[in-house]
């Protein structure tokens, strides 16, 4: 009995050795090709490498170029304020009375002699007065502090030329908008007038809608202003010592240049340093 049970316990024990040896096979086998796969995904990883290091290369290339380009711009804007402020300091030359040459002669001081025709005169708002010293910063046709206004537009008869032409004798508050509020400034009689030239400005997508049955406008467009004032297209600032007692104050013209082209280049050349550090760090000094 007792050699009987010894026979059965021993050959369970080797089942179950067999069953384990067996288990133990199969787990090694399984071991074996999770490892042959993460072989596999490192070595893709790897091969992918490459890739993405000159990838991430084009950043700082590309802010490198950026930067240069500011350099260009910079340089152009600079020509561009310097032969601004050649015209605005240059001593006035008789108006041509030819509008075609008025794009080449934008900002420059012009004389003309003659009268004004107030019975048409025409108003651009809204606007903000313009003190001098002023311009410099200006960016926008209502300043924050600033007054605010309008400008009278009056048809200017060239007794000289024979041409009527357009002049913004410059500001006034909006309580004084009407003509009839500042009939004391109404310069009458022939004069002489110096004017700064100047072309249409940009409309806006939210600039309204003129009003030229009321002589009311919101942009300075030169040719439709002409057209219906029935004047030459050609548009001049009076300067400021133009301004009468009672009148609209001369010297609105805004002459000033926005330049950050300095800021730009030295924020992208700055960029295009960072980025080349990091790529450096993670991909050259790790060799």
């Amino acid at each position: 009995m007792m050699a009987s049970l010894r026979l059965a316990v021993g050959r369970r024990t080797a089942v179950c050795g067999s069953s384990f040896v067996d288990m133990r096979s199969r787990m090694g086998r399984g071991i074996t090709w999770t490892r042959g796969a993460s072989k596999t995904a490192a070595g893709t990883a790897g091969e992918q490498d490459p890739v993405m290091k000159w990838l991430l290369l084009i950043i700082p290339a590309s802010a490198f170029g950026l930067g240069t380009w500011q350099v260009k711009r910079l340089r152009w804007k600079q020509d561009l304020i310097a032969d601004l402020e050649c015209r605005t300091r240059a001593p006035p030359i008789n108006l041509p009375p030819d509008p075609l040459e008025m794009p080449s002669l934008e900002y420059r001081h012009v004389r003309v002699r003659g009268t004004f025709d107030h019975g048409n005169e025409m108003i651009i708002l809204p606007r903000s007065r313009l003190d001098k010293g002023q311009a410099e910063g200006r960016r926008g046709v209502v300043g924050r502090t600033s007054q605010h206004g309008a400008q009278v537009v009056t048809p200017f008869v060239c007794s000289d030329l024979g041409i009527t032409v357009l002049v913004n004798r410059g500001f006034v508050p909006m309580s004084r908008v009407d003509p009839a509020s500042r009939t004391k400034g109404q310069v009458e009689g022939e004069v002489d007038l110096v004017g700064v030239v100047r072309l249409s400005e940009p409309r806006s997508a939210f600039t309204p809608d003129d009003d030229p049955t009321n002589r009311r406008w919101h942009s300075r467009d030169v040719s439709k202003l002409a057209q219906a004032a029935g004047t030459f297209p050609i548009f001049l600032d009076a300067v400021a010592d133009s301004t009468v007692p009672g009148g609209p104050l001369g010297g609105q013209t805004n002459v000033s240049l926005r330049n950050d082209h300095a800021q730009y280049l030295l924020t992208w050349y700055g960029l295009s340093a960072l980025t080349l550090f990091l790529w450096f760090q993670k991909f050259v000094r790790k060799l």
